[in-house]
């Protein structure tokens, strides 16, 4: 199976999230789209093993916040790689309730929807939610982000419990070096994390790294622009 076909299907980035009396959640996702015009209906996808799965089951609503293009890789680290079943995300965040009742970032978000579960069906690892749309506004005229733009520029990959998740391992040939080199220097290094590949040919423009900078000479406190891990966190590709 070619797995490079996969990366041709289109897809935006959002967060997810809910609320059932005082536990509410969220998550970044890639999977939300319209399934119907009248009534407007949009579904998602959560793996079963997501806090969120839950706590929509009992709510029984959910709101999806739209991510502009230029997304602080703090908020995807934040939702999209921390348990909520560890952390309460919403302390960090800006965010509202809406008129259901659902927490909605606001943070980086261009626009968002509010919706009433009216369907749940059992796909395997995951829950396809069907809702009807309730509430949807527009809050700017940013250029919303891609998954494709998040994987090609920002070089993210998807979260584990992501429906569009593929093992490390089964994409060897795209993490491995463009070209052969016993230069230290220009060593590629792998963020354990997210599978953010750092390559001192490009530097890193969104933290003002320019092309040509060794990872050994990046600030201790640099971290990864995808999941905001540490740079402890980097393993040498090689």
């Amino acid at each position: 199976m070619d797995i490079k076909a996969f990366f041709t299907l289109s897809y935006g980035l959002f967060v997810i999230s809910s609320k059932h009396g005082d536990k509410m959640n969220g998550y970044i996702a890639n999977t939300a789209f319209q399934v119907t015009a009248e009534p407007p209906k949009l579904a998602i996808s959560c793996h079963k093993d997501n806090l969120s799965s839950e706590i929509i089951l009992k709510s029984k609503g959910f709101s999806i916040s739209v991510l502009e293009k230029e997304t602080h890789p703090d908020l995807i680290g934040l939702f999209g790689y921390n348990s909520g079943k560890d952390n309460n995300k919403f302390v960090q965040t800006n965010y509202k309730l809406g008129k259901t009742g659902m927490p909605i970032v606001l943070d980086n978000t261009i626009a968002y929807f509010e919706c009433e579960v009216v369907d749940v069906i059992d796909v395997g690892t995951h829950y396809l939610f069907i809702g009807q749309v309730v509430e949807a506004e527009s809050l700017n005229d940013n250029e919303p982000i891609t998954y494709a733009y998040y994987r090609n520029v920002k070089k993210g990959m998807a979260p584990k419990n992501a429906p569009t998740y593929i093992d490390k391992s089964k994409l060897e040939d795209e993490t491995k070096p463009v070209k052969e080199t016993n230069e230290a220097g220009s060593q590629r290094f792998v963020c354990e994390v997210c599978g953010y590949v750092y390559d001192p040919e490009i530097g890193d423009e969104y933290q003002n790294i320019p092309p040509g900078t060794p990872f050994s000479e990046l600030p201790e406190d640099w971290v990864c622009p995808i999941c905001a891990a540490a740079k402890s966190d980097f393993i040498s590709e090689n």
